[in-house]
Parts: C-alpha cells; structure tokens; sequence
C-alpha cells in the first residue's frame, strides 16, 4: 500500500482565487506573469501572445493577452468579462478570476469573487487607494473572502521607493479592516518586470515577505464546506420508470455543502415533510456518503411530493422558511432598485416572486457611513434591504453558507439580473422607516 506524503496532500488542495482593480492597475499582466513564470503557459499559447504582440508593435509579449481572450478586449486593450484560468504548482492548484476594472463591470467581480478564498486587489503605486478600490474592498468583505492580497503594482515606475508602499498599505488596510477583512497582506510587486509575483525582487530588499505565488501556495485553506450544515437543492426528479427500475424516483442536484448520508433523517423545504434516505447514487453507482460539491441523486423511505426547487437538509438543523428576508445587496443593473419594486428572487434552485419592502441604507464607500432610507439603489451601489417573498424561502445567514445564504434578485420583464444579495449580512443599517409598497398583481 502507498504511503500519501504531505506533498502529496499540498498538491491536492485547491486555491479559488479572484484579482480587482481599478482600470489599467495590471491584473491581466499580474495573471500571465503567474502563468508565465510558473510555466503554466503551453508553447502554442505563447507564441500565439508574441504573435499578436509584435502585431502591436511591441517587441517584449504582452502576458496580459494570455487571460484577455474576447476579441473586444484584445483590441481595446482592456478586460471586460471574467476570464477563468486553471494552473498547478508542485504545492497546489489554482482556479482564478481575472475581473474587470471599470465600475460599469463591477458586477462582474462580484460574480469573480462569490466562490473566491482569496482576492488579489490590485492598486498601482503612482495612484494609490481610488474609489474603484474601495469598492473592491467592500464587496470581498461583503462576499466574506477570507483572505485579501493588496498588490502594490508598478513599484517600478516610483523608483521602489519604499515609503509609497507603505502609505498605500497603511490607508487600505485601515480601511479594509474597518469593513471587517479578517486578514490582509500586503506585497510590493512589478507585474511587468516580474518583481515579487513568482520571484523575489533584487530592487526591494527592503521587503522580506513572500512573492505572490509564495503567498497563493502557502495561505491557509480553510473551505471545508463539507462539514457545514448539509443542503441539496434539488435540480430535478429523476423516474426512469423502465423495466428495470418501475419504482425508481430519486431526486437529483449538486451538494451545496455538508455531507449526506444513507440512514439520516431528512426534511424537505418549504413543506416540511420528512423521511430518511435509503439510498445514494453517484455517478450511477450506490455510495454510503456524498459531500459537497458532488452532483448526486438521493433516494428516500417515504413517497412525498418534491420538486425542482424544493430543498433537502437533514432534519436535526433544518432552517426555518420565511417570506421576510433582510439582506446587505450589491446592485449590479444599470436599471434602478426601488422601494416598491417587484422581482424575482432566485434562492438556489428554487425562483419566487417577491416585493422590496424597503432599502434601509446605503454605503458610502468614502468613508464607510450608511446614508439612511435612500429610496432607490444604483448600478454599484451597496445597500440594505428588506424583501417579501411570495412563498417560504429556507434561508441561511450567508455567514453560515454562503451558497444557501445567497440570492439573486430578476427583472420579471426581461431576465435581467438586478442585485445579488447576501442574508444577514450588514453594515450595522439604521431601524428601517416602514413603507406600504402597491401589491396589486402580486397577491401575498
């Protein structure tokens, strides 16, 4: 029998991270350099990247194409979607997030950073901390990334003076920490040059903390959701109904955390009826156990009526379904978000009409207040709300799983996303000022 090394245990573990900033701070640059000098880039990939460099007129290959991959943004220089990139080191694997970084594609750092451990916020040197940074801030600590890397990038262009590093270190991380960023670090890099992302600079010998990947390889993985509360959104019930299987009813969908197991007691929401679960099938084979983020189908004892949307939880810590719903949001949509405003909302696999009841407060991003009962959000903006659903929806506090504690809010008319809201999550919002909002049309 083999014996598992810790090498082999480091190489297994998977790192989900994001990178933000304001526009032009490097990220593209940032990420090809990690996969350039980690050699995590594929000969034809590179040559392609020199290709259209040269095409450019530029003599050295602009790593930032390596993650630029729409059209649009290799023409126009810039990143406009998220651009998900896979990469491996002897220590570990990475999946990252290169996001955007102008304000209108906010939303798209929101999307980047809502399964992220760990978010890389760029900021370049000659500029400092800008509106754009903040709130980067905000929304990973809204999203509760457990760990932030501030990237002081184009330490090349200000001589590598130490001192600018360290005001622009000292003002985000008291910023940062204000909005309740559980750790921070700080690192001086060039990502044109190369200084500190995969090797330590020669120009910084003031800094003695890690590169970036040594930072990436080494920072403390902690996203066990495999002992959260178990929850299994149910995707769709699957009866074969054949020859061979003429009882078979299963019900199928992805874990979205916790472990299940044949033999526990189990509820399912909103109705609440019970049962046990006979049996587990996984990738069509029976198992004892199953655990996030595997896609199973769960057999129970009893013949209840469950359907796409319905939830499956083991009894003992069952949440409790409720219509009111009281939430910290990041609006995304150019359309406003208003008092009154009838949506759907999107919990899981389950899509309920619902009505903002009220928008308690917003965040000021300059200097953290909330400006009270603003009546409406903005695209970016971050507020508080209160939302009545038309049915029973089985909540978690987003700072117990972030998967069932999360919800989208729809336009009804055209499927537009609005907002993506995180339950009990706030920013200590003022008592809410309460409003009768028109239900007409929609009766609950």
């Amino acid at each position: 029998m083999s014996t598992i090394t810790t090498e082999d245990l480091a190489a297994t573990t998977l790192l989900r991270f994001a990178t933000a900033g304001s526009v032009d701070d490097g990220k593209s640059t940032l990420v090809g350099r990690l996969l350039h000098d980690s050699k995590s880039v594929l000969t034809d990939q590179l040559e392609a990247v020199e290709h259209a460099s040269r095409n450019r007129g530029q003599e050295a290959p602009d790593l930032a194409l390596l993650t630029d991959g729409l059209r649009a943004e290799r023409e126009q220089g810039i990143t406009i979607d998220v651009a998900y990139r896979y990469f491996a080191t002897p220590r570990r694997r990475f999946i990252l997030a290169d996001t955007p970084g102008h304000v209108q594609y906010t939303r798209n750092m929101v999307t980047g950073a809502s399964t992220a451990e760990l978010a890389v916020v760029l900021v370049d040197a000659r500029n400092g901390v800008v509106e754009q940074t903040r709130r980067h801030a905000a929304v990973a600590a809204l999203l509760r990334v457990p760990h932030v890397v501030l990237a002081v990038n184009k330490m090349d262009l200000v001589d590598y003076e130490e001192t600018v590093f360290a005001k622009i270190a000292e003002e985000f991380t008291a910023y940062a920490g204000e909005l309740g960023v559980p750790e921070i670090t700080a690192i001086p890099i060039s990502a044109l040059a190369g200084d500190n992302v995969v090797d330590a600079s020669a120009n910084m010998d003031w800094y003695g903390g890690p590169t970036v990947l040594e930072h990436l390889e080494t920072v403390a993985v902690s996203h066990d959701l495999a002992h959260c509360h178990a929850r299994l959104p149910v995707q769709v019930v699957i009866r074969p109904q054949t020859a061979e299987l003429p009882d078979y009813r299963g019900y199928a969908g992805q874990i979205a955390a916790g472990t299940f197991r044949v033999g526990d007691p189990v509820t399912v929401l909103p109705s609440g009826k019970t049962s046990k679960i006979s049996g587990i099938d996984l990738l069509g084979k029976p198992v004892d156990v199953a655990w996030t983020p595997q896609s199973v189908t769960l057999l129970l004892e009893d013949d209840i009526d469950i359907s796409r949307g319905d939830l499956i939880v083991p009894t003992p810590d069952a949440p409790t379904a409720t219509q009111d719903i009281e939430a910290t949001v990041c609006h995304v949509a150019d359309q406003a978000l208003t008092v009154g405003h009838r949506v759907l909302l999107k919990h899981g696999t389950r899509t309920v009409k619902a009505i903002v009841k009220d928008i308690p407060s917003r965040l000021t991003l300059d200097d953290l207040s909330l400006h009270p009962h603003p009546g409406q959000l903005v695209a970016n903006d971050i507020g508080r709300v209160k939302i009545r659903t038309a049915e029973p929806l089985p909540v978690d506090a987003y700072a117990d799983s972030r998967r069932t504690g999360s919800f989208i809010l729809i336009d009804p008319n055209d499927g537009t996303t609005l907002t993506a809201g995180m339950v009990g999550e706030s920013f200590a919002a003022p008592e809410p000022v309460k409003t009768e909002a028109d239900d007409e049309g929609w009766d609950f």
